[in-house]
């Protein structure tokens, strides 16, 4: 039993080393063939977890077979528990709150149609200016020229009609009360 234990751990052990040292450049260099890897079924059933189950395993393994006098099921048993329990806990305290924390800040210039933003730059009524748009988290700058044709002053806020190109054609925004 002290090699399936020592090999658990050596094991896993090796798995993060490499995925932390080389995973990049070698799933890069073998362009994916790795990905059926990542197992996209239940959410608990992480790399990260399993095999860190597994190198709980075998270290609990080897621990309780030099240093304590019970029977190998017991300590098989004693093992896996460790192991589950290892993995729940990776999972729970640090695989599942760095999903939770993943957020992109990308978006598409067409999800700016209909944003409202504010006059940075001045907008002559035939050229561009510039108008800063609150777009998830932040504020994003962008060239804008007025779509009614007429002078749009600094700090006036406005509303993106269309884009064109990379321009977004604005008008001033006048809310009615």
């Amino acid at each position: 039993m002290e090699g399936v234990f020592l090999g658990c751990l050596i094991g896993g052990i090796l798995f993060a080393v490499v995925s932390v040292v080389l995973g990049d450049w070698l799933s890069l260099a073998l362009d994916g063939m790795l990905d059926f890897l990542s197992l996209d079924g239940h959410p608990i059933l992480q790399p990260m977890a399993i095999v860190g189950g597994i190198t709980v395993f075998g270290g609990a393994g080897l621990l309780l077979e030099h240093h304590t006098s019970l029977g190998n099921a017991i300590v098989i048993l004693l093992a896996i528990l460790c192991g589950c329990m290892a993995a729940a806990g990776i999972y729970i305290l640090y695989v599942r709150p760095m999903e939770r924390s993943e957020n992109s800040t990308g978006y598409s210039m067409q999800e700016l149609n209909g944003a409202i933003g504010e006059v940075t730059v001045p907008i002559p009524a035939a050229g561009f200016g510039e108008v800063s748009v609150k777009v998830l988290a932040g504020l994003t700058y962008h060239i804008a020229a007025s779509f009614d044709g007429v002078l749009i002053p600094l700090g006036t806020r406005v509303v993106v009609v269309r884009i064109d190109a990379h321009t977004l054609l604005v008008s001033k925004l006048e809310l009615e009360l």
